[in-house]
């Protein structure tokens, strides 16, 4: 039995249909925070569960029986190491056989910004004893659904990230990656550091942005403390604007580039091109 956390998210959902793709519907378990968000889950046979990560009881409740947890980490960015100890917590009490983590890109090593939370994360894991798998993944296409809209609209968009590149993927590729190490064999033990094929610029992607809406689209590069003032001014509260501008900086420095061949490799195919996205968001 294979228990998906935060299944109703953005990711879990994507794991929960692949999982449905290969597998008996009662094999698997959708377990979420509001149960009610996945009725559809459970007309399909879905075991449905009630998992909140800041209520440990529920997660033991959740996990019973499982052979096998994804922890999809939470996006409450400040509160993820409390809750993610949880979920180690009630999976060792639960005797679970193996867990699997999604991370960040060289999470233990990197000095990206949102690196420690799953740098302690993973630590949390190693001293559980449990046997697990990370799934290090880089950035989503997704996360520039805003930009890439707004751009298409007004013909540019601003940031602070210079030359720096992002080796993007969709959310549905690092989905079917966890897929394939939940129903696979070996892959316990292992860190996968899952990536794009290819590291795209801001230029670039403002490039892509105006093939798809018919216009030219230009990226404006502006410093640091403009960029803050900009996003300031458009009306985002300031962790908000803090947390952009420190993620452009990790960026400009590269922290994002590097390409890798683990997630093509465990999908069977190559990872989905930034262009691909732009142009359905663009059309949406």
């Amino acid at each position: 039995m294979i228990v998906v956390t935060g299944a109703t998210g953005h990711l879990g959902k994507l794991v929960v249909e692949g999982l449905l793709e290969k597998l008996p519907a009662d094999q698997v378990v959708a377990a979420v925070r509001t149960p009610e968000k996945a009725a559809g889950l459970a007309e399909r046979g879905v075991d449905v569960r009630r998992a909140d990560y800041t209520d440990p009881e529920s997660l033991v409740t959740a996990f019973k029986d499982a052979d096998k947890v994804l922890l999809i980490s939470s996006s409450e960015v400040g509160q993820r190491v409390a809750q993610h100890q949880a979920v180690i917590e009630a999976a060792k009490q639960a005797g679970v056989g193996h867990l699997v983590y999604t991370s960040a890109p060289k999470a233990t090593t990197s000095a990206l910004v949102l690196a420690p939370e799953h740098k302690a994360t993973e630590e949390l894991i190693e001293a559980s004893g449990l046997t697990a798998t990370i799934l290090r993944n880089n950035w989503y296409h997704e996360n520039y659904t805003e930009v890439i809209k707004q751009a298409a609209q007004t013909g540019t968009f601003v940031g602070s990230a210079g030359d720096g590149r992002v080796a993007s993927a969709t959310r549905a590729d690092y989905a079917a990656a966890a897929v394939a190490v939940l129903t696979g064999e070996g892959h316990e033990g292992k860190i996968y550091e899952l990536a794009g094929d290819v590291a795209w610029s801001y230029a670039e992607l403002a490039a892509e942005i105006g093939k798809a809406a018919g216009r030219e689209v230009t990226y404006a590069d502006l410093p640091a403390d403009e960029h803050a003032q900009a996003l300031t001014q458009a009306g985002l509260p300031e962790p908000v604007v803090g947390l952009l501008v420190a993620l452009d900086a990790d960026t400009k420095n590269g922290l994002l580039a590097e390409t890798t061949a683990d997630l093509r490799t465990l999908t069977g195919r190559p990872s989905t091109p930034i262009g691909v996205t732009v142009a359905e968001l663009v059309a949406d």
